[in-house]
């Protein structure tokens, strides 16, 4: 480390120990929760910047700086840019201190974030939406800058703004739970990377800092592996509080020192972090929020028996996202796969490989439309526990001679597009059904229910999490006489199901292709 880098690092420790004096009229600390994996695994404890004033960690930084305004800066007003958290620390400290502020967040922030800077700042704040991206908006806020001179209140590139994410740092230090072997950061810009990383660093000089980017937004990598702060040509905005395509020049020069490596995750793995979080500590995080325990879940073998911190830094999420990522959850992780199976185009095969393949397996997703006379390639989402068991699927299904592949991660399974050749059917009558989320409900229904000449030649369903599961599911017989009988038979409520509905024809015509 040259002279100019020791200063660097040098300013930023005294400067954290000045924004003790200042974040506290502002908000309170917030608590460090032990997490409790099941099994074997690192000790985990967890800085729940959920629990401030504004649902995340930034309104230490922007309240700090904020502190920090001249009489005429503070007549002048402030402008800045933002995701969304910043924005609300922004809004909290204007509030207070009485200050106008203007805050630039992208088109696309959620409108939770947007709800509650109104909330926070009141009057003394203007929302612009400007832009598809955070970098977007800050070319929008530095424009208002130069023409209204306004002061700029950078979201990370600024010691003050780092030296108030410190702070944080400085209540795991006194909490009494350290020292730890190793912290796992998100890293957006790398404010809070550098802040609590360097004040980690003074208490425990040992500790392991692991910087954590998600695999579509990974500028600190980038900046690291080319020396420099680079501009990526675009970032995944599934962790809309991480994505920065160009880290700040101050975090970079601090964390290029106090960073011991860089960890990517993908977004199924920040997704199963998410839900972790609300099965262990009942707290609901925003994407970004989860990134550093998807990173230790990653590593949780070579974490054994070691003492681990995150930060769940945010816990600004609109509802609908939540409910979109709580159906997506271990689609793409190592305790799930997605696989094509050849069945026979008989009555009786699907049941029949449910019988002697997926025994003991759960299927969170089927999907299915007829295609072909002569074979069936039913799709499926299995998961379990015990990522060993869905190793051995393979070999089952290769033992039964039935043919597969792996769709894991493939874009139509994704997005549900099911096609069905209706020149294939005979007499077909659809069927919404609610299965109850138990083992085996599935196979009984067919086992009990669908029998003699019965085919199914469609099938969507995805586990959502209820107590009950919801499918569609498409029946063909040769004849209507047959479809009749199982119409005037089949109870609305049996073992394992319930009959919701029988679609009409209109409905029933617009599923099927010509």
């Amino acid at each position: 480390m040259n002279r100019e880098d020791l200063s660097l690092d040098r300013q930023l420790r005294q400067e954290i120990l000045f924004a003790r004096e200042r974040v506290y009229r502002f908000g309170q600390p917030t608590p460090l929760e032990r997490l409790n994996l099941p099994g074997p695994g690192p000790e985990i404890w967890v800085k729940r910047e959920d629990r401030s004033a504004i649902k995340a960690y930034k309104w230490r930084g922007a309240c700090n700086r904020m502190a920090m305004l001249t009489p005429a800066e503070s007549l002048r007003g402030v402008v800045t840019a933002s995701a969304g958290n910043h924005a609300q620390g922004v809004a909290l400290a204007a509030s207070t201190l009485r200050v106008r502020a203007r805050i630039y967040m992208p088109r696309s922030t959620p409108k939770v974030k947007q709800a509650a800077v109104r909330e926070h700042g009141g009057e003394f704040v203007e929302i612009h939406l400007a832009g598809d991206s955070y970098d977007e908006a800050v070319a929008a806020a530095r424009r208002d800058e130069e023409k209204s001179g306004a002061v700029y209140i950078h979201a990370y590139d600024d010691l003050k703004v780092m030296a108030g994410q410190g702070t944080l740092a400085d209540e795991v230090v006194l909490s009494g739970h350290g020292p730890f072997d190793a912290a796992y950061l998100q890293i957006g810009g790398g404010g809070l990377a550098a802040g609590v990383s360097t004040w980690l660093k003074t208490y425990w000089p040992e500790i392991d800092i692991i910087g954590v980017e998600g695999v579509g937004q990974a500028s600190m990598k980038a900046a690291l592996e080319a020396g420099k702060p680079v501009t990526l040509e675009s970032v995944d905005l599934f962790c809309d509080g991480t994505a920065v395509k160009r880290v700040g020049d101050l975090p970079f020069e601090i964390c290029q020192h106090t960073l011991s490596r860089i960890e990517t995750v993908t977004n199924a793995e920040v997704s199963d972090a998410m839900r972790l979080l609300w099965e262990q500590l009942r707290c609901v995080s925003e994407p970004s929020g989860a990134i550093g325990l998807a990173a230790v879940l990653k590593n949780r073998e070579s974490l054994i028996g070691k003492r681990v911190l995150v930060v769940l830094c945010g816990a600004n999420i609109d509802f609908l996202q939540l409910g979109r990522i709580a159906q997506s959850v271990g689609s793409g992780t190592q305790n799930s796969r997605t696989l094509r199976v050849r069945i026979p185009e008989q009555p009786g095969m699907m049941l029949e490989l449910l019988d002697k393949c997926f025994e003991g397996l759960d299927i969170v997703d089927f999907q299915y439309g007829k295609t072909d006379e002569h074979s069936a390639w039913p799709t499926f989402i299995i998961q379990a526990n015990d990522p060993t068991v869905l190793d051995t699927l393979p070999v089952r299904l290769e033992a039964h001679d039935f043919d597969w592949e792996d769709l894991t991660g493939a874009i139509d399974i994704a997005f549900r597009a099911i096609p069905l050749r209706g020149d294939l059917l005979k007499n077909t009558v659809f069927l919404r059904l609610d299965f109850y989320e138990r083992t085996g409900a599935l196979h009984d229904f067919l086992a009990q229910r669908i029998q003699g000449n019965a085919s199914l030649c469609y099938f969507n369903y995805r586990q959502s999490g209820e107590r009950i599961g919801r499918a569609l599911i498409g029946l063909d017989f040769p004849s209507s006489f047959e479809r009749d009988a199982l119409l005037m038979t089949i109870p609305r409520q049996g073992e394992g199901y319930r009959l919701c509905e029988v679609l009409d024809e209109a409905t029933c015509q617009r599923l099927v292709s010509h």
